[in-house]
């Protein structure tokens, strides 16, 4: 019997190709859609589980809280102490290890790059993370200072095919390390990548930081701190002993313990790429919001493609209402009927099957380069995700099929041939509730990538208050204030740039650097309430930038005494009680620098336009400063060409690397880039699966009123007036979709627009182009239904009464 069903599904689909056709082709992109998303789910929810001991490994954050008690800065860091002391104090910790990113200039022989993720890791780093080290000891490869151990494509970047283990290399140009190890680059799916892991006892050495700094700085909160706990070990009670182990080692400040000032807790290593958001990650995260969106995009777009094909079963009901009616007459129970109709569903769906896999393996490349991620087909061939999908397939044939099926199956046979069809009101009705269903998820999927598209160009537009175009940046000079200036003076007189400034930071990164500020309050000096965010600079940072000023004046090479001033800007005045006017030559403390406030500029947004615009106090440091800013004016590459000349002049052993502002800045918002781009396709693809059943159900809808339609002509009706007649009651269950979905869309990018502190408005003509645009596809694929009506010979149509 059930090998009777298939072979009669089959003929059926052979018979009606072109309803077959678009039937597999709808729900063959829906099932694409859904494995893509499924895909790229799965590889987000994938991240460091990896390691042997994922589900016991945490790594240690540190929330410092202002005077109020509020976070003011989350970090995914902490001091270097801790992590010595938390070994000694809890026993449940079977594993501290830490680590610190700190590239920099590499050299051997005659080459030399700067490199970027290299890890300072102390010597139990492979007990807490899964590293396959090919060459080398990892027992050993990590306790004696000076050792680095490269990534296999670093070692064959520096060595070729050459065994690096135990060659030299120099670092920073100061110091010879020994390679004493090779290892496999870790997996995509990790929350950091390092390319080089130095020993972290040459941390000791007093030239690169020293042992004393290691034991008692507890400012210099860079330290990537990890603890695998033992089996019985209970995060939640070592989080409660925290406070008093802070209080017992950490340094009050201004009279507060340090549990007042500063909170550390445990988060879990397989929490960190979706669901950490510190103000300073190793890499860029991910956010568990987004996954929750995708997933619901996903099953949309499948529950689209499902009732897509119900739409169009139900318009060859007619067609086959007869053959139902037959079949119950010589003895057909119901049950079989709908058996053999799932059955169709089920063959329609697995031929959609295929299909989609056909198209995963076409857009699986492209949506790789897409996302910068690496996944492979191979993981729909895991055993857990084949039967997920073999689930998903069945149940997707299954709800597919069951309107039609159980519709088909309950008209009564002695109607049926007399050409009735029962429930027609109740099964119209369902029928509109589904068409309905799917253009309200398309037009919300439009309503979110026009808001999405208006805020990415509110950002692009935005006024930062400083000039980012044709910036041109370069890091990590050194120590070289002299061969700086003359490489400043001949850049200059090239005429290829505008100006020139060194700053510690550069805008579009974070604002991490705090270093406790005092003002005058009556007769003495009294720390500040504010959460004051420092910047190290030259004299040429603000001009550079074209930043401008409120009040007062920037730093000059005039006065010698402004190595001890303080240039504020109006966000950090404001929050101080003052007037740009008020707060110049008043005394002030701020790290190193202590004299008074000589200038404030006006506001600009050094970060992401996500943060508000942070106090900042800039202090002059014309040395040990890592980056550098260059204006570039003219032609773009002679410009960069001219600069390279120079450089290689100034610092021919330093690699001549630069990036530009702008694009760090885009970086900013790639995943709100991406985020809009697949909205895009999402919401183009919902539109098209939406039209098919539209189509369908038009064809439906023209059988059903075939008779009436020839009525009407015979009576003098034109085509115009049926094509009008028959397109308004679709596009009435449009303008019911709209009115659903836009409160639903408003209030999902008004959620999604509260995480940028500076954002657009959600204007009313978004709702206006989402219904217009979905209004304008929906007449045309009716309409050519209806003018195909309209056009009938009524002679043709009523004969067969």
């Amino acid at each position: 019997m059930l090998r009777n069903y298939f072979l009669i599904a089959f003929r059926n689909l052979r018979k009606h190709k072109s309803f077959s056709f678009i039937n597999i082709t709808g729900v063959a992109v829906g099932l694409a859609c859904f494995l893509l998303i499924a895909l790229y789910v799965q590889d987000e929810l994938s991240y460091d589980r990896y390691n042997t001991h994922a589900d016991r490994t945490y790594r240690l954050t540190r929330t410092f809280l202002s005077s109020e008690g509020t976070a003011s800065l989350r970090l995914a860091q902490a001091a270097p102490p801790f992590g010595p002391l938390i070994k000694q104090d809890f026993p449940e910790a079977e594993q501290v290890v830490r680590t610190i990113d700190n590239g920099g200039l590499v050299k051997y022989g005659e080459h030399s790059f700067n490199e970027e993720d290299m890890f300072f890791a102390e010597a139990n780093l492979f007990k807490v993370f899964d590293f396959n080290v090919t060459s080398g000891n990892p027992e050993h490869a990590l306790v004696n200072p000076f050792s680095i151990m490269f990534s296999r494509p670093m070692a064959e970047k520096y060595f070729g095919r050459e065994n690096p283990v135990g060659k030299t290399v120099r670092l920073y140009d100061q110091f010879d390390l020994t390679v004493t190890g090779v290892f496999e680059p870790l997996p995509a799916q990790s929350h950091f990548h390092p390319s080089f892991l130095v020993s972290f006892s040459t941390f000791n050495d007093n030239r690169v930081y020293g042992a004393e700094q290691l034991r008692t700085n507890w400012s210099n909160n860079s330290f990537n701190t990890y603890v695998l706990l033992k089996p019985n070990g209970n995060p939640q009670r070592m989080e409660a002993a925290f406070p008093s182990f802070q209080d017992k080692y950490v340094p009050a400040e201004e009279g507060r313990k340090a549990s007042a000032f500063s909170i550390l807790n445990l988060q879990k290593l397989t929490d960190i790429h979706l669901k950490s958001h510190t103000d300073s990650e190793i890499e860029p995260t991910g956010d568990m919001s987004y996954i929750y969106l995708f997933s619901a995009i996903g099953l949309f777009i499948l529950l689209i493609a499902c009732i897509n094909y119900m739409n169009l079963a139900t318009a060859r009901s007619a067609g086959r209402a007869k053959e139902v009616g037959m079949r119950k007459v010589v003895g057909a129970l119901r049950s079989q009927l709908i058996g053999q109709f799932l059955s169709e569903s089920i063959l329609v769906v697995t031929f959609s099957l295929f299909i989609a896999i056909g198209l995963v393996l076409l857009c699986l490349p492209v949506l790789n380069e897409f996302t910068q991620k690496h996944m492979a087909f191979s993981q729909l061939l895991d055993p857990v995700f084949l039967s997920v999908l073999i689930g998903i397939t069945l149940l997707t044939g299954l709800v597919a099929g069951s309107y039609p099926a159980f519709f088909l199956t309950s008209f009564r046979p002695l109607g049926v041939l007399k050409g009735q069809i029962a429930s027609t009101m109740r099964t119209g009705k369902l029928r509109q509730v589904l068409v309905i269903t799917q253009f309200a998820i398309a037009i919300a999927l439009i309503i979110s990538t026009a808001v999405v598209y208006n805020q990415m160009k509110y950002i692009q537009n935005y006024r930062l208050g400083y000039a980012k175009d044709q910036v041109l940046l370069l890091s990590d000079i050194g120590d070289s204030t002299t061969n700086y200036e003359t490489l400043k003076q001949q850049l200059l007189q090239t005429g290829a740039v505008r100006d020139m400034g060194r700053s510690s930071r550069v805008p579009s990164g974070r604002l991490l650097d705090s270093y406790g500020g005092m003002a005058m309050k009556g007769d003495s000096m009294a720390p500040v309430k504010i959460n004051l965010r420092g910047l190290r600079v030259d004299y040429d940072f603000i001009p550079a930038y074209q930043i401008s000023m409120a009040a007062g004046r920037n730093f000059s090479r005039a006065y010698s005494t402004d190595t001890s001033m303080v240039v504020l800007n109006e966000t950090a005045v404001r929050q101080l009680g003052w007037t740009p006017e008020q707060a110049i030559g008043k005394p002030f403390q701020y790290g190193p620098a202590k004299g008074q406030i000589i200038g404030v500029t006006k506001d600009y947004h050094f970060e992401s336009l996500h943060q508000q615009v942070a106090a900042l106090a800039m202090i002059l440091t014309p040395r040990q400063l890592n980056w550098i800013s260059i204006p570039l004016k003219g032609n773009i590459t002679a410009s960069i060409q001219q600069v390279e000349s120079v450089w290689k002049q100034y610092f021919p052993q330093r690699p001549f690397d630069y990036q530009f502002l702008d694009t760090r800045f885009d970086r900013l918002y790639a995943r709100e880039q991406t985020q809009q781009t697949l909205f895009s396709i999402f919401a183009g693809v919902a539109i098209l699966i939406s039209c098919l059943g539209l189509f369908g159900l038009s064809m439906f809808m023209a059988e059903q009123r075939t008779k009436e339609i020839g009525i009407r002509k015979v009576l003098g009706a034109s085509e115009a007036s049926l094509v009008a007649l028959f397109s308004q009651d679709f596009m009435k269950l449009v303008l019911v979709a709209l009115v659903i979905a836009s409160p639903i869309a408003w209030y999902a990018m008004h959620t999604w627009l509260s995480d940028f502190a500076y954002r657009t408005d959600i204007h009313w003509w978004v709702f206006l182009l989402a219904g217009g645009l979905t209004i304008f596809i929906a007449l045309l694929t009716v309409s050519f239904q209806s003018v195909k009506a309209a056009l009938m010979n009524p002679v043709k149509s009523l004969r067969s009464e």
